[in-house]
């Protein structure tokens, strides 16, 4: 797991050490932890590389409170990574087009749930990226595009990537299994941004043909966001929190497309483990080899099961697939050789789990 928090955002060497402090006994399974980097903070960047952290999260626009970046912010910091050698995941949505929309909604009274596209829109989620993009190929610096959410922006990547831009795309479980216009009867439910744009069969398939033969989206998050029900029900459209909880189910659902024939076992593999370790450089995971982590699950292909929120072992306490049919369980975790589930039960110790460093800090201190 390679985790971050929006509501306390790793800034500083100390924001660091105090997380590793809070986590070092409390983590079943191994653990990345990422940085927020913060417009025209650039400081702290390097301690916070040196001291192991996989990635820094930026956005181009403002949400969960977290500061947007405009162009030119982006060009100093993404200048200032190149030279650290570190990587960015950058949540793309333009702050210009995203406020405007915003203003023109609310100054028309609009509290359904119809405001979240309109004003995520796609066009905003294209423009971004498009400047995401440029700014990379300015400073050579390596960005992984967050969320990647319909085939447009996967075309734009592949556009780039064939001018010898090299930049990685990231997707999530909700862009292959929800569609846009949920959000008007499930309103807070269905609030997550960028937010779904399947409107047809047809956008499932084209973002599934990207995912398995074309393979220009390279890796799957779950993008977990463990508001709970009462919280995303709570409030105004516009006030009610970000977010889908996916721990639960992502691995489930892309087990599910392996046996549907949507993907292979190998497939799912690259995507949800080689890859992610590959690309934030943690070094002894992702892969079954001499000299690595015995970190591996064990799946029951011949079940088929629906998902319910009383599965979630997640405190978000639900999901947006309940009612979901899938094929396949995972029946036993093992980490480093260790057992941590099995049968539903925990037998590891806690702390069990370690901190492994990215790519900023060398081997022999991977592990803390």
């Amino acid at each position: 797991m390679i985790e971050h928090t929006h509501a306390q955002p790793v800034r500083t060497e100390a924001d660091l050490t105090t997380k590793l402090h809070y986590l070092r006994r409390r983590a079943l399974v191994d653990f990345a932890l990422a940085a927020h980097a913060w417009p025209n903070e650039l400081a702290g960047l390097g301690d916070l590389w040196n001291g192991g952290v996989a990635f820094f999260k930026v956005f181009t626009c403002t949400t969960h409170g977290i500061p947007g970046f405009d162009a030119g912010a982006l060009l100093k910091t993404f200048g200032h990574l190149a030279k650290l050698q570190a990587i960015a995941l950058v949540h793309c949505e333009d702050q210009a087009s995203t406020a405007l929309a915003a203003a023109r909604l609310q100054a028309e009274g609009r509290e359904d749930g119809g405001v979240i596209p309109e004003w995520r829109s796609r066009e905003a989620e294209i423009l971004a990226v498009g400047e995401v993009l440029a700014a990379s190929e300015l400073t050579s610096a390596r960005v992984v595009i967050a969320h990647a959410s319909h085939r447009a922006v996967v075309d734009l990547v592949e556009r780039a990537r064939a001018t010898g831009i090299a930049v990685v795309v990231e997707s999530c479980p909700q862009y292959f299994l929800l569609r846009e216009n949920e959000v008007l009867t499930l309103g807070g439910l269905r609030k997550f941004t960028p937010p779904a744009r399947a409107r047809s069969d047809a956008d499932f398939d084209d973002m599934w043909t990207a995912l398995g033969p074309t393979r220009q989206i390279d890796l799957v998050s779950s993008d977990h966001a463990p508001a709970t029900r009462l919280q995303k029900e709570a409030g105004r459209i516009w006030d009610v929190h970000f977010g889908l909880p996916g721990l639960d189910t992502t691995s489930s659902f892309l087990i599910d497309a392996a046996l549907r024939g949507r993907l292979s076992l190998e497939r799912v593999v690259e995507l949800y483990a080689t890859s992610p370790a590959r690309t934030y450089g943690l070094r002894s995971k992702g892969e079954l080899r001499v000299g690595g982590d015995a970190d591996f699950a064990l799946v029951n292909v011949a079940t088929e099961r629906t998902l319910t929120d009383e599965s979630v072992y997640s405190k978000a306490g639900w999901t947006p697939y309940s009612g979901m049919a899938v094929r396949g369980r995972v029946v036993s975790t093992y980490v480093r050789g260790v057992p941590v589930f099995v049968d539903g039960d925990f037998p590891a110790e806690i702390g069990h789990g370690k901190f492994v460093a990215g790519m900023g800090r060398s081997s022999s201190k991977s592990q803390a």
